[in-house]
């Protein structure tokens, strides 16, 4: 039986931007096969506006750490032997490596150029607030410092929609370009009217040229990273029809083990069905919905109802097609879509995510090992190997759910004859202290189990009836199970 599946986003936002990112993934490789991780989501591997960008300025997609441009050669992270270096330890050590694409925008512009525009209310893009202008835009991308390697594609205002700075009367705004054929592409998400547009050079998915320089793209890089999936960047504002496409054609290209999974950053799980419904189920999306809940609990205590944390969220509606996580560079202290979850609940949270038989968890690199910056956070390190090693070697077999009482729920994992030594109790309480009398199969009776997370000191002995009552302190998690050597 294969062991449970583990991924870890190995970036925060505040990493350093001292190049030498790549060269801890390769060191670390060895340890992260350790604690249980076996897939790395890595940050943009590609050249962005300077060495301190992190990666989601993107540049020069064809640049990945090679090329003298933007006053560097490497990326916030290394050079592309480094990066080639790390994924090679990765894969040595049994570890899958996703690299993150971002292909909404270009940031950066070689060149100014002068087209027409209108301008847009940013709250509604649907609404013209102008009559049409000329404006200066940097929308002419020719990258002189790699010199038509690996392609000759050109970029010039045409292959875009939308752009946010008029270079002439040094303003910003939503300007969307104007041409022929040339509109937001329909198919995204609709927040504000249109959400095709968020920041920078917006690339125009309805151009052919585009699709099919994008796509001959996509092929390249996982060729030469030779990496094991992707993580596709703020789809929601993508055609989605195009993303359909990228997806299955780099499947063709790749293999059908190449991965991928989708940032559709939308708390709304209708959108997320709707948007996997569209593209085929060609990848899974990240579970934003149950994110937001974690969040919610964290916020709101022992008012939270516990017994509903998983109600509509994708992992309960598509629980082949969610990754959950708690946290990511995003969510983080001070950053965009800030949502973090407390430290409080951090435990709890994470055994909800790596403990079920649902989904396809991810363990953020800033909840694992900290955060940096001006604002740092400790990394929660200690309160996350026991959940791990719960995963790898308990959190088995069939799950009963105890999910009865608003403030303490539990759920057992039955465990299977090929893990041996497999199967635990996982019991939470956002409230007082609790206990919950759950059934893990008359076979098991005396048995005696402990908290393998340290919480608790007492043991549990499964009685002749095959049931135990498994208790956990106030706003707490304990996980039961049988030691792996008699204690």
């Amino acid at each position: 039986m294969p062991q449970n599946h583990t991924m870890m986003q190995f970036f925060e936002w505040h990493l350093k931007a001292d190049g030498e990112h790549w060269k801890k993934l390769k060191e670390m490789a060895p340890e992260l096969k350790e604690i249980g991780i076996d897939s790395v989501w890595i940050p943009p591997v590609t050249k962005g506006q300077s060495a301190e960008d992190t990666g989601y300025g993107i540049y020069d997609l064809y640049d990945i750490g090679e090329f003298e441009q933007k006053g560097t050669t490497r990326t916030k992270y290394g050079t592309k032997k480094e990066l080639l270096e790390a994924i090679a330890a990765c894969h040595e050590n049994e570890i899958q490596v996703y690299a993150d694409v971002v292909m909404n925008h270009k940031a950066g512009a070689d060149e100014t150029e002068t087209f027409k525009v209108v301008e847009v209310d940013p709250d509604n893009r649907e609404k013209v607030i102008s009559d049409p202008f000329d404006i200066e835009g940097w929308t002419k991308f020719t990258f002189p410092g790699r010199k038509d390697t690996y392609s000759s594609f050109k970029w010039n205002f045409g292959h875009f929609n939308g752009t946010d700075y008029d270079a002439k009367q040094d303003r910003t705004g939503v300007f969307r370009i104007l041409g022929k054929n040339k509109d937001w592409n329909e198919n995204v998400d609709d927040e504000f009217g249109n959400y095709d547009y968020l920041m920078f050079a917006n690339i125009d998915y309805d151009h052919p040229d585009v699709q099919k320089e994008m796509i001959e793209w996509g092929k390249w890089l996982a060729d030469t990273l030779d990496c094991d999936g992707y993580r596709l960047d703020a789809i929601k504002h993508i055609n989605h029809e195009f993303i359909k496409n990228f997806a299955k054609e780099t499947a063709a290209h790749r293999g059908e083990n190449f991965y991928m999974v989708g940032e559709f950053w939308n708390s709304e799980l209708a959108a997320c069905q709707e948007f996997l419904d569209q593209i085929d189920y060609q990848m899974d999306l990240f579970d934003v919905s149950l994110h937001y809940k974690l969040h919610e609990a964290s916020l709101t205590g022992r008012d939270f109802d516990l017994s509903t944390i998983f109600e509509d969220t994708l992992v309960q509606s598509h629980p082949m097609n969610a990754v959950t996580f708690v946290d990511n560079h995003d969510s983080q202290p001070n950053e965009a879509l800030e949502s973090w979850v407390g430290d409080w609940f951090k435990q709890s949270a994470y055994a909800l995510i790596l403990l079920r038989k649902d989904g396809y968890p991810c363990v953020f690199f800033g909840d694992y090992y900290g955060i940096g910056g001006e604002e740092p956070v400790e990394g929660k390190k200690i309160a996350i190997d026991p959940l791990l090693y719960a995963r790898s070697s308990k959190a088995y077999g069939d799950q009963d759910d105890y999910f009865d009482h608003p403030n303490t729920i539990g759920w057992i994992r039955m465990g299977t004859d090929e893990m041996e030594r497999s199967g635990c109790a996982v019991v939470i309480s956002n409230g007082d202290e609790g206990e919950k009398r759950m059934f893990a199969g008359e076979h098991r009776a005396g048995e005696v189990w402990v908290d393998m997370t340290g919480t608790r000191e007492d043991k549990v002995q499964i009685g002749e009836d095959g049931f135990g009552t498994f208790p956990v302190n106030g706003e707490s998690v304990s996980v039961w199970a049988l030691p792996d050597k008699e204690q």
